[in-house]
C-alpha cells in the first residue's frame, strides 16, 4: 500500500460506520504519520504508527480513539479470512494441507461446515467497528484465537465461536446468541470466551473448594485439585478454616503442627506457577477463614510488605468469613476466644445459633487457645485493610440464612471477587458459571427525554438464563466433583456492567433518590426474569437435583427473605405459581461481578461501580491507553465547553470537574467520581438490591485516606444492613498525585475555583 492510498483508507474510516469528521482532524492525523515514515516502511508499520499518532490525541476527543480503534479493525479484516468455513478450517488445524494444532474443536467446525450458508449470512463484520481502541486491543491480548504467534481471528469470528460453543447444532439458538452478544446486549465471562467451542471448552468461572480433610493427604488432594482448576482458567475460592492450628498435637507423629502459614506458602507457590490457560492471566486463589482460628493474627498479615518472607504470602487474596457472635463482641467490647479445630471441631460446620451454641460451649469448657480483646482484633483487620486493601469481609450467617442452598449445608466460603457463595464438601466442588449484562445497551433515547427498558432487560435475561443452562451442560470440568455439583445444583451467576453509564445517560446522579430508584428496578427485574426462565427450562426438563427442601421448594423467593417490597408491574404471584407447579432449573441466578476484563471490551464502565475518574491512563496487557468520559465530553460540547485547555484542567485536578469555574452544578453532580461520592450512599445501593442478589455482590469501597473510626462505621452499617459481601476491596489513593509535567498551571489555573471543603466523603 503506497501513502496515497493510506490517506483515502483513513479517510474512509473517518466517515464510516458514522461520521468523525466534526471531531476529528484527519488531516492532521496524516501530516503526524507523513512525518513519521521511514524508507521501507512496510503497510503494518505505517498503520501502527497512525493508531499510535490517533491514540495519543484520544484525550483531546474519544474520536481520535474511535478512529484508531478503526484502522486496527481494517487492518485486522485485511489480514484475516473472511469467509467463516474456510476460517474454521483453519482453526481446526488444516493450514495448506497440512496438520496444526487444533484451537477448535471437531464438533464446532461440523457445525460451521453444516450449516456455512447461514453462519456466513449471519455474521456482521461491521460491528466490530462496534469497538473502542481499549476493547479491540484487549480482545488481541487475551480472546482472539492465534496461530503462530499471529491473531487469526476477528471479534465477530470469536462471538460466533463462542455462541456454538454454548449451543451446538441448534442453529436458530446460535444466531440468537451471536446477534445480542456482537451487539453487546451481553456477554459471558472470560473464561466462557477463552475456550468455548474449543477442543477443551472449560466455561466456568469460578470454582468453591473446602479443604478436604486436616491431613498430609487432605491437604495436598486439595492442592492438586485447585492447581487442575487454575490449569483450566477457573478461579478458586478455598476454606481453610478446619485446618489444625500452630504448634497442635499431630497424634500420626508425635510432633506438633506448624499451622496454616507454611501450608498457605505452598498454596502461594502454585497461584504463581499454575497460571490460568497457559499465560492468560495468573493464577488466582482467595483464601477463606474464620476470624475464631488460632492462627488468624498470622493469616491477617500475610500480604504485609515487611517481615520475614517465610512468613508471607503476597500471591494468595484473604478473606474472613465472619459470623455474627464476633461482630456482637466486637460491638459490646467483649473478650473473643481462639480455638484450634482439631481440639475444638465442627465450629466451620455450623452456622446461627448452632454456631454460637457451639462457640459458648467451647469457651465454657476452656478448649480455647487464648482470649484476646474483640475489637483489638478487629482493629488489626482493619489496619490491613488499609495497607494491603484486604481481607475481603463477608457475613457468614448471612450468607447462610438467605442461601437457597442452605438446606445442603453450611456454606463455608466465597469465590476469588466475593459474589459467588455455594455449598462445597469434600465430596463437592462448587461451580457457576457467569455472564454480564450491558445495562447501557437497554437506554432508550426518545423524542424528549431517555428511559430505561426493563421490558428489554427482562427478555435479555432469559436469555442469558437459557445460555448459562447450556453452559452447565456443555463445559467441561476439570474435576468429577465439580461437573456432579454443578449439574446437580445448576447455579447460575448474573451479574452487570455499566450501571454508571446509565445513570449518566438518564441524566440521574449516582448518589441521588433517581439512582436509588433505577438500581432497584434494575435488579428486580434480573431476578425475576430469570427465576421465571427457570421454570420455562424446568416445565421442560424437571427442576434441578436438589430443588426439593431448598427455600425456593418452600415458597419462600429471595426478597422474602428480607421482607422487600415488590413491584406490581411483575407477575410475583404467577412465579409463585409456577415455582410451586415446576420447581426451578437452577439453585442460584445473580451475582454481580467485577467485570473487569469484559466491560473494557464492551466499552462500558465496570460492573455496578461509578467512575474513578473523568479522565485517566489505564496501563493493562494490552497496553497503556487514555479514557475520557465520552457522555461528560458530550454534555461540555453541547454547552460549547469542551477545549484542550478544559480537558488540561480535568486533568489538573484528577479527573475531577467539581472545583472547574463554569461547568453548571447539574453536570458536577452528574459527574463525581467515586471519590466524591459519600460511601454510605454507594453501600445503600447495595443494600437496595440486595433482596434481589441471591448470591453476593463484588462490593469495593473507596476511601482516600481512610480511618479506623470510619472503617468501624462502614462495616457495622453492612453487618446492620444484612449485606452479605461488607468488602470486597478497600480502595484508597494518596492525598497528592504526581506532577503532571504537560499541564500549562497557569492555562488551568484561571479555570479552577477555590476549593472551600473537601469534597471526598466517606461514611
Amino acid at each position: 500500500m503506497n501513502f496515497k492510498q493510506f490517506k483515502t483508507k483513513l479517510k474512509n474510516l473517518l466517515i464510516y460506520p458514522t461520521d468523525l469528521s466534526r471531531d476529528v482532524d484527519v488531516d492532521w492525523v496524516i501530516q503526524k504519520t507523513m512525518d513519521g515514515i521511514v524508507p521501507d516502511i512496510t503497510a503494518a508499520q505505517l498503520s501502527q504508527f497512525a493508531i499510535e499518532i490517533s491514540a495519543s490525541k484520544a484525550s483531546v476527543h474519544p474520536s481520535y480513539s474511535d478512529l484508531a480503534s478503526r484502522i486496527a479493525v481494517s487492518d485486522l479484516h485485511e489480514n484475516t479470512e473472511p469467509d467463516f468455513v474456510r476460517h474454521s478450517r483453519l482453526l481446526a488445524g488444516y493450514v495448506d494441507h497440512k496438520s496444526a494444532t487444533p484451537l477448535i474443536s471437531q464438533e464446532t467446525l461440523y457445525v460451521v461446515e453444516r450449516h456455512a450458508d447461514r453462519l456466513q449470512a449471519a455474521l456482521h463484520y461491521e460491528r466490530d467497528y462496534l469497538l473502542d481502541l481499549f476493547g479491540l486491543k484487549t480482545l488481541e491480548r487475551s480472546y482472539l484465537l492465534r496461530m503462530f504467534g499471529k491473531v487469526v481471528e476477528r471479534p465477530q469470528h470469536m462471538w460466533m465461536r463462542v455462541s456454538i460453543g454454548i449451543h451446538g447444532d441448534d442453529i436458530e439458538a446460535v444466531v440468537e446468541t451471536y446477534d445480542a452478544m456482537s451487539l453487546k446486549m451481553f456477554t459471558h465471562a472470560t473464561p466462557t470466551l477463552f475456550n468455548s467451542g474449543t477442543p477443551c471448552p472449560q466455561m466456568a468461572s469460578c470454582f468453591l473448594l473446602a479443604m478436604q480433610a486436616d491431613s498430609i493427604e487432605g491437604i495436598y488432594a486439595t492442592l492438586t485439585e485447585t492447581a487442575l482448576i487454575s490449569k483450566y482458567a477457573g478461579g478458586i475460592g478455598l476454606s481453610i478454616s478446619n485446618v489444625r492450628a500452630n504448634d497442635s498435637y499431630i497424634a500420626g507423629t508425635n510432633g506438633r503442627s506448624n499451622g496454616i502459614v507454611p501450608m498457605l506458602r505452598v498454596f502461594n507457590t502454585t497461584a504463581r506457577y499454575i497460571d490460568q490457560g497457559g499465560g492468560k492471566r495468573k493464577g488466582s486463589f482467595a483464601i477463606y477463614l474464620e476470624p475464631w482460628h488460632a492462627d488468624i493474627h498470622d493469616f491477617l498479615v500475610l500480604r504485609k510488605n515487611q517481615g520475614a518472607e517465610e512468613r508471607r504470602c503476597r500471591d494468595l487474596f484473604l478473606a474472613l468469613w465472619v459470623p455474627d457472635e464476633f461482630m456482637r463482641r466486637v460491638e459490646k467490647g467483649e473478650l473473643w476466644s481462639l480455638f484450634c479445630p482439631h481440639q475444638a471441631p465442627g465450629l466451620a460446620d455450623v452456622w446461627g445459633d448452632d454456631f454460637d451454641q457451639l462457640y459458648r460451649r467451647y469457651e465454657k469448657e476452656g478448649l480455647y487457645r487464648e482470649q484476646v480483646d474483640a475489637r483489638e482484633l478487629f482493629n488489626t483487620v482493619l489496619q490491613m485493610q488499609i495497607e494491603t486493601g484486604v481481607p475481603y469481609m463477608l457475613y457468614k450467617d448471612h450468607i447462610n440464612r438467605a442461601s437457597n442452598q442452605n438446606h445442603l449445608g453450611t456454606i463455608k466460603s466465597s469465590n476469588l471477587c466475593t459474589e459467588i457463595v455455594q455449598f462445597t464438601s469434600p465430596e463437592e466442588i462448587a461451580v457457576c458459571n457467569l455472564a454480564s449484562l450491558s445495562l447501557p445497551s437497554f437506554v432508550r433515547d426518545n423524542s424528549d427525554q431517555r428511559s430505561f427498558d426493563y421490558g428489554g432487560l427482562g427478555r435479555a435475561v432469559r436469555h442469558v438464563t437459557r445460555n448459562l443452562n447450556r453452559v452447565i451442560d456443555r463445559s467441561f470440568y476439570p474435576l468429577k466433583k465439580a461437573e456432579r455439583s454443578n449439574k446437580q445444583h445448576r447455579p447460575v451467576g448474573i451479574g452487570v456492567q455499566g450501571l454508571a453509564d446509565v445513570f449518566m445517560r438518564l441524566r440521574v446522579p449516582f448518589d441521588g433518590d433517581g439512582a436509588r430508584e433505577v438500581n432497584r428496578k434494575i435488579f428486580e427485574t434480573v431476578y425475576f426474569n430469570a427465576v421465571w426462565e427457570s421454570t420455562v427450562i424446568a416445565e421442560r426438563v424437571g427442576p434441578h437435583g436438589s430443588f426439593e427442601g431448598s427455600l425456593l421448594s418452600r415458597g419462600v423467593l429471595h426478597p422474602d427473605v428480607y421482607d422487600a417490597e415488590l413491584s406490581v408491574d411483575l407477575d410475583w404471584d404467577g412465579l409463585r405459581r409456577r415455582i410451586a407447579e415446576h420447581g426451578t432449573r437452577n439453585s442460584l441466578f445473580v451475582a454481580p461481578m467485577p467485570t473487569a476484563s469484559t466491560s473494557q471490551i464492551l466499552g462500558n464502565n465496570e460492573c455496578f461501580e461509578p467512575y474513578t475518574s473523568n479522565i485517566y491512563s489505564r496501563r493493562v496487557l494490552a497496553g497503556e491507553f487514555t479514557i475520557v468520559n465520552r457522555h461528560l465530553v458530550r454534555d461540555l460540547e453541547n454547552l460549547g465547553l469542551w477545549s484542550v485547555p478544559m480537558k488540561n484542567a480535568i486533568v489538573a485536578q484528577r479527573g475531577s470537574v467539581q472545583r472547574i469555574k463554569g461547568i453548571p452544578d447539574d453536570l458536577k453532580a452528574l459527574y463525581r467520581t467515586v471519590w466524591e461520592i459519600s460511601q454510605k450512599k454507594m453501600v445503600q445501593l447495595a443494600i437496595d438490591r440486595q433482596p434481589f442478589v441471591d448470591q453476593s455482590q463484588s462490593m469495593n469501597v473507596f476511601l482516600g485516606t481512610p480511618t479506623l473510626r470510619q472503617l468501624t462505621s462502614l462495616h457495622f452499617f453492612t453487618w446492620n444492613n444484612k449485606l452479605k459481601t461488607g468488602l470486597y476491596y478497600l480502595r484508597t489513593r494518596p492525598d497528592a498525585a504526581a506532577v503532571q509535567f504537560t499541564i500549562d498551571r497557569n492555562e488551568t489555573s484561571k479555570m479552577v475555583a477555590d476549593e472551600e471543603t473537601c469534597l471526598s466523603c466517606g461514611s
